[in-house]
């Protein structure tokens, strides 16, 4: 019935499902039976691929370029780009070990690692805004803007680490209790899906949801209309700030360590994840749920590539030539 398919569209957070979301899903059914088919099995006969706890690392594996993904597809849609997320992540990883090992030790564990965490994601947000606020005031390319964050924002991950890695340890002080809890596939999947029914809600069913559409689709017609397009600009890029920096607490607590040299070619699978989501890259198209499909794409093909002994260069070239493959089908079905 019309009004019965109206309805769960009105209910679902990502939004009316598109036509590249469909192909989307298929194409992954199509990968993940693919990667059943081609799975090696154990010595009982079982097949490796299905089994519980190889999707359950495969979700947590993809969890990290995930969440990154989601603020990502805020940027793209509003024909930006963000560079910076790989050393914005290193940084997080880095100030959180720092946090948890040299500061606040005499405290009470709740609160010491809310201090660690708050600090680490506050000073992402930051940055994150930083780059908003050139981008949208100073009117510079976000590709240049966010290159020299990248740079930058490296550079100053290693200053204050002084280049080295900071180990959390592996015994019963807070930074060992911080890795133990963080690191749980129940936390870090777990805040991937719930994090993207947020972002889903905010990009479809809120007001700056419909900005940040509206300013991608055309920036010019969005400025005669009188939409706030810097203030809109510099919350995207906090967010982008914000969700890397909770990235960069998992990947410490996963690691056992802050790496200052952590995240390198994190922004390029992040926007490779949003853009075989269906996301146009010129802005103003796109959804959470196809991101969310884009990751799951990669996370299975990288899965399937590595249970058979693919040499990993050969993923790399696997891997581009889909990118390839995704926008060309963008491209055809906005022809149609």
């Amino acid at each position: 019935m019309p009004e019965i398919k109206s309805l769960v569209q009105r209910m679902n957070p990502f939004g009316p499902r598109s036509s590249f979301e469909a192909r989307s899903f298929l194409a992954l059914l199509g990968i993940v039976a693919l990667a059943g088919i081609t799975s090696p099995v154990t010595f009982s006969g079982s097949n490796i691929f299905f089994q519980l706890g190889n999707l359950t690392d495969v979700l947590r594996q993809i969890s990290l370029i995930g969440i990154i993904s989601l603020s990502m597809t805020f940027v793209i849609l509003t024909a930006g780009i963000d560079l910076s997320v790989g050393s914005l992540l290193a940084f997080s990883s880095a100030a959180t070990a720092m946090c948890l090992t040299r500061y606040w030790v005499g405290t009470s564990f709740a609160l010491h690692l809310f201090l660690a965490i708050g600090t680490a994601i506050a000073l992402t947000t930051a940055l994150g805004a930083l780059n908003g606020l050139a981008i949208a005031k100073l009117r510079v390319q976000p590709f240049i803007v966010t290159l020299a964050s990248m740079i930058g924002v490296r550079g100053l991950a290693k200053w204050g680490s002084n280049n080295e890695n900071i180990d959390l340890g592996f015994g019963t002080d807070a930074a060992s209790r911080f890795a133990a809890i963080f690191r749980t596939k129940t936390l870090v999947i777990g805040s991937y899906a719930v994090l993207a029914g947020i972002f889903g809600i905010l990009l479809t069913r809120t007001v700056f949801g419909r900005y940040v559409r509206a300013i991608g689709d055309n920036e010019k017609a969005a400025h005669y209309t009188g939409l706030p397009i810097q203030s809109v600009k510099i919350w995207v890029y906090a967010l982008s700030g914000l969700l890397t920096g909770y990235a960069g607490v998992l990947y410490a607590a996963a690691n056992h360590q802050g790496n200052p040299n952590a995240g390198t070619a994190y922004e390029l699978d992040a926007i490779a994840a949003v853009v075989i989501g269906g996301t146009r890259l010129s802005g103003g198209k796109g959804s959470i749920l196809g991101t969310v499909l884009g990751t799951l794409i990669m996370g299975v093909l990288t899965n399937m590539l590595r249970l058979n002994n693919v040499d990993s260069n050969v993923e790399m070239m696997i891997k581009a030539i889909i990118i390839v493959l995704a926008v060309v089908v963008q491209r055809e079905g906005k022809a149609a």
